[in-house]
């Protein structure tokens, strides 16, 4: 009778290896970062709001509906405060994500962490280009539900490298991108509620459901 075959050490380590990787998927975003994007987003669509009211009678209908003169006028601010509210989403998810990755002993940038990356980039890139040629092609009022579309697609396609309630945050985003498409004129509004409450409300419902336990002290 032939003796077991003695297990590879090598390939043990390396499916170990793989199946940790594997499993911090579920580390890689805290929920704060979503309450501090949704924030961020709610800040952003103020200034936008309070911007337009003051440069245009109407404010976002005006801008929506006005010349092709009238929208380059605001582009600037626009890119303005879209990079800003950009920045500060993932400024914040790289701080709250670093912290928490930090507290597991982990690395931020992993392997998972740059498919995800690439994952979220491409749409989003695809997306914002996508949205510029609208606005400055006379169809503003569906960039913000291009945006929120988008961005619904992009957070499908990273779900896979990340928490399973990415895909309802993005399945809720691409619903609102359609509902706005049918009120362009509540354009703001849609953008407070995806980009602002969605995220605070899916950043609360994550930190409650993973990070809650992890951040409480002892009990007695």
């Amino acid at each position: 009778m032939k003796p077991a075959a003695t297990p590879d050490p090598l390939a043990q380590l390396t499916e170990i290896r793989a199946i940790m990787e594997r499993s911090s998927r579920f580390l890689s975003l805290s929920g704060l970062s979503g309450v501090g994007a949704g924030v961020v987003g709610l800040l952003g669509a103020a200034a936008g709001h309070f911007y337009l009211q003051d440069h245009y009678p109407a404010g976002y209908i005006h801008l929506i509906n006005g010349s092709a003169a009238e929208r380059w006028a605001a582009l600037p601010f626009l890119l303005l405060l879209a990079g800003v509210v950009l920045g500060g989403a993932l400024l914040l998810a790289v701080y709250f994500t670093w912290r928490r990755t930090h507290r597991h002993g982990q690395s931020l940038w992993s392997s998972i962490t740059r498919r995800l990356f690439v994952a979220l980039a491409l749409p989003l890139v695809t997306g914002g280009l996508f949205c510029l040629r609208l606005y400055l092609g006379g169809d503003a009022g569906m960039v913000v539900p291009g945006m929120l579309v988008f961005y619904g697609l992009a957070l499908l396609n990273a779900s896979k490298y990340t928490l399973d309630e990415i895909r309802w945050l993005g399945i809720t985003q691409i619903g609102l991108g359609l509902v706005a498409m049918l009120q362009p004129g509540w354009g703001l509004v849609f953008f407070a509620l995806g980009f602002g409450l969605g995220h605070i409300g899916y950043g609360l419902l994550m930190y409650n459901r993973y990070e809650r336990a992890e951040t409480a002290g002892p009990t007695s």
